[in-house]
């Protein structure tokens, strides 16, 4: 088995209160450096990551979402998406950055949660107003935005409601 995992995974959770206290960058770097080393189909790793922490750009991402409960976050990172370095899938053209960048996202909250942090994953922002407010270059799409910080202790953490493992499983053919 792998208890170690399993108990990450079972620990992190898309947190929305975070405590008014700055991340560390190194802290930071550590779990952008769990973002590097994601797999990526053919290895192409069509991705960047923009750190923001400070004002008034944490004040632009905040704006492309639009939701209160962001306002206090000390950290946004900024997946970005580079289809120009995607692998395509030559039987159907599938472009796989969106694909590619959710697994080193997903390595971000992983390690994040590793290291007490708490994270959530922000896909409902205006990409352009975010794209031209960041001075994105062309090609460059943002993906995701992860909001890293410390959980607020007193917040509630959320009941996972998962499906059950026979929901989801299906053995031999459909």
């Amino acid at each position: 088995m792998y208890p170690q995992l399993y108990n990450l995974i079972e620990q992190r959770y898309s947190c929305r209160r975070y405590l008014d206290r700055p991340v560390d960058r190194d802290l930071v770097s550590a779990i952008l450096d769990a973002a590097r080393l994601a797999p990526s189909a053919c290895n192409r790793q069509p991705w960047e990551f923009l750190v923001i922490d400070t004002d008034p750009l944490r004040g632009k991402v905040i704006d492309s979402y639009g939701r209160d409960w962001v306002k206090n976050v000390p950290t946004f990172i900024v997946a970005l998406g580079l289809h120009h370095e995607a692998w395509v899938r030559p039987s159907d053209g599938k472009d796989h950055t969106d694909i590619d960048v959710a697994i080193a996202v997903e390595h971000i909250c992983l390690a994040a949660t590793s290291m007490g942090l708490g994270t959530c994953w922000i896909c409902n922002f205006d990409v352009t107003r975010l794209a031209a407010d960041l001075a994105l270059p062309e090609g460059v799409e943002p993906i995701a935005i992860i909001p890293v910080g410390y959980p607020d202790p007193e917040a509630a953490v959320p009941t996972k409601n998962r499906k059950t493992f026979d929901q989801i499983v299906k053995w031999g053919a459909y």
